[in-house]
């Protein structure tokens, strides 16, 4: 099937009951004991770079437990260290780019794996096509790929903080993914997404992309077990 891309398609924003079901979040980081087994047994990384990258209103401490985890299996395991992720995305991918671009001269010119969940995934894609001599490989969680905030629970508040217009915002959106990426990519989405419309995590402008689907909340992503599996699967190819 061919997607016209002409212009952004027009999705849905997540429902009141996807909203609510949010709350689950603290069960699924909980559920990581249950799972510590098949955790153990994932493959195994030989020192390789990963920068983590926090969501909208979300600073490192989020993606501490991911961290932890990943350097567990072997990995060499970086921060943003740009504080809390408010939103500017237009000043914040440069300067991530800056720090990943830096990482990477200081480890004789190793590409870096980045991993962003929900806005920060929008800075890992704006990174790899800016910086892309630096960037390995793209993963996202629960990112709002197509159309930025307009298809999510959050869109009216955060084009209220920021001045923007949605419609004219998701049009700039969709530019910019027309571009397209070079890099690996995969993103990480779940049909109960309450924060993202999940039509709107699912990458439709690279062909190279892998869309893969969980079971859990936005809220829980980056620290959902099966999502840690993914992850190390992928990183463990």
């Amino acid at each position: 099937m061919t997607i016209d891309l002409s212009l952004p398609p027009q999705l849905t924003k997540p429902s009141l009951f996807d909203i609510l079901r949010e709350v689950r979040a603290p069960f699924e980081f909980a559920s990581i004991f249950l799972h510590v087994h098949a955790l153990r047994k994932a493959p195994k990384g030989n020192g390789q770079a990963v920068m983590l990258v926090p969501g909208y209103m979300a600073d490192d401490l989020s993606m501490r437990p991911l961290g932890k985890y990943l350097r567990y299996l072997g990995y060499d395991v970086y921060y943003t260290e740009l504080g809390r992720n408010m939103g500017k995305v237009n000043t914040d991918m440069l300067r991530l780019g800056q720090r990943v671009k830096s990482i990477s001269q200081q480890l004789a010119g190793e590409k870096i794996t980045i991993i962003g969940w929900s806005l920060g995934g929008v800075l890992a894609r704006e990174v790899a096509r800016l910086y892309s001599e630096v960037i390995k490989e793209v993963l996202t969680l629960g990112t709002p790929i197509v159309g930025g905030p307009k298809f999510t629970s959050v869109g009216k508040r955060y084009a209220k903080l920021n001045n923007i217009d949605l419609d004219k915002f998701e049009l700039d959106v969709h530019q910019r993914n027309s571009i397209g990426l070079t890099q690996p990519i995969t993103s990480i989405y779940s049909k109960s997404d309450g924060v993202v419309g999940w039509q709107a995590s699912i990458d439709i402008y690279n062909s190279q992309a892998n869309n893969i689907e969980v079971t859990g909340s936005h809220l829980g992503l980056g620290v959902n077990p099966r999502v840690w599996l993914i992850i190390s699967d992928i990183l463990g190819r």
